[in-house]
């Protein structure tokens, strides 16, 4: 197997913060963590107190692990607190506000300054290069504009490396693919669910996109995904396909970044502080161990957030990258902690699902979970045009397949439908996976 191309940090986008000993990033975070508790303890009622409550002075921070003193920062407290109550600076220092909804319906808003906008187009740049990309690229930006962060702050720093930036956004399948032809398209920022749908729009009219685009890479956010459909997506268009984490709560999709090895996302330890915890319990866990991942802003200026939960599920990944960053490495989001579902007593991540699809050879783009009671899933797969040919027989024996394969992972035996490729509803956005009609 060829070694994947290594983009070494020797740009200026990468400089010193990538290659950088254990101590001396450790004395680099505590430096920066020491102005930003000091920034919220004097700015910020919420946080203020909380350092009261806890006994905790920020001139008295000694090490990184004093903030474990702290308790969490939870998406509630942003709800709590909107639109202004968790900000830091003065209202005339906000240049740009993102705001999202949760399931109560009401929204969370992050602030961010001018040079916070500053520092996560500069982190996405960093993980722009250490993947390739650069002048003379042409990058599709094919996320949502406007209140989520993820397109905006992906063409911000796209530009700053010198790619030419098409801001096409979502859906509008058929203007895509022309864009993607008439511009030469090199990079595409899409989510995962969406560029298996173009793929299928480009199979349609008979356009091979290994042949007739000129793409090189992929740059896949906004919603969990699994290797197989990484592996999927990879085969179909010919490119190199990499899985980028972020959220608007810290400085948008740059947080975290896969190098050219993929092996777990390099995660940018100088403005971010990270722990692991048990989501029950709230106990840090050790590097390796699966958990609820934590951040702490190290940078930010208009709304830092202490020991924010993320909700997403992963871990550490222990041992230095074979690319040389030491930053250390978070694996593939597993999931939310708040999208598990629980089926017959057992916990059930849809990614685990989608992980055993996308593994079988017949199943196409597309499927959806259905939850109507507590003891029983059932699962709708789009599958290959070319299998509904009347052969009941082959039919039977993929729904089989599909019920074994699901029943040995997640130890439920679910109830398979198979459907014709376009039978289920298609997202050009975020993809609504799970459908709970489940009443308490």
């Amino acid at each position: 197997m060829k070694a994947p191309e290594i983009i070494r940090p020797d740009s200026y986008w990468q400089k010193q913060d990538e290659i950088i000993g254990k101590e001396a990033l450790a004395t680099l975070q505590l430096e920066h963590l020491t102005k930003s508790l000091r920034r919220v303890y004097s700015n910020v009622p919420f946080y203020h107190t909380r350092f009261d409550e806890a006994g905790l002075d920020p001139e008295n921070i000694k090490s990184l692990e004093d903030i474990r003193r702290l308790s969490f920062t939870t998406s509630d407290d942003l709800r709590a607190n909107y639109p202004f109550g968790l900000l830091a600076v003065s209202k005339d220092e906000v240049v740009r506000v993102h705001t999202s909804s949760g399931t109560t319906g009401r929204a969370k808003a992050i602030c961010f300054s001018k040079n916070d906008i500053e520092c996560s187009a500069t982190l996405i740049a960093r993980c722009l290069v250490m993947t390739g990309t650069g002048k003379g690229d042409i990058l599709q930006n094919m996320m949502t504009y406007g209140l989520f962060t993820g397109a905006l702050i992906m063409h911000y720093g796209a530009e700053k490396v010198g790619a030419l930036v098409i801001p096409a956004g979502p859906g509008n399948t058929e203007r895509q693919i022309q864009l993607m032809r008439d511009f030469g398209t090199t990079v595409i920022h899409i989510t995962p669910s969406y560029s298996l749908y173009l793929a299928s729009a480009l199979q349609q009219k008979g356009i091979d996109p290994r042949k007739d685009l000129n793409l090189r890479r992929a740059y896949l956010g906004a919603e969990p995904y699994s290797e197989e459909t990484r592996k999927k997506i990879e085969a179909i268009y010919g490119i190199d396909v990499y899985n980028s984490y972020g959220l608007t709560e810290m400085s948008g999709p740059g947080v975290a970044f896969e190098c050219g090895y993929k092996n777990g996302m390099h995660l940018w330890e100088d403005h971010f502080f990270a722990e692991i915890i048990d989501p029950e319990t709230g106990e840090v866990l050790e590097d390796g161990q699966e958990g609820e991942l934590v951040l702490t802003s190290l940078r930010r200026e208009a709304m830092p957030l202490i020991r924010y939960r993320t909700r997403d599920i992963t871990k550490i990944i222990t041992g230095v990258c074979e690319c040389g960053r030491t930053h250390r490495r978070i694996s593939r989001i597993l999931g939310r902690s708040d999208d598990m579902f629980v089926v017959k007593g057992v916990n059930v991540f849809p990614q685990q699902i989608e992980q055993v699809l996308m593994g079988i050879k017949g199943v196409a783009q597309n499927y959806q979970i259905l939850l109507e009671s507590y003891d029983h899933l059932t699962i709708r797969v789009e599958i290959a045009k070319e299998l509904f040919d009347g052969n009941i027989e082959h039919l039977l024996q993929l729904q089989t397949e599909i019920t074994d394969k699901v029943r040995a992972d997640i130890l439920v035996k679910p109830k398979i439908e198979l459907l014709e490729p376009g039978a289920l509803p298609v997202s050009e956005g975020k993809a609504k996976r799970v459908i709970d009609n489940r009443t308490m």
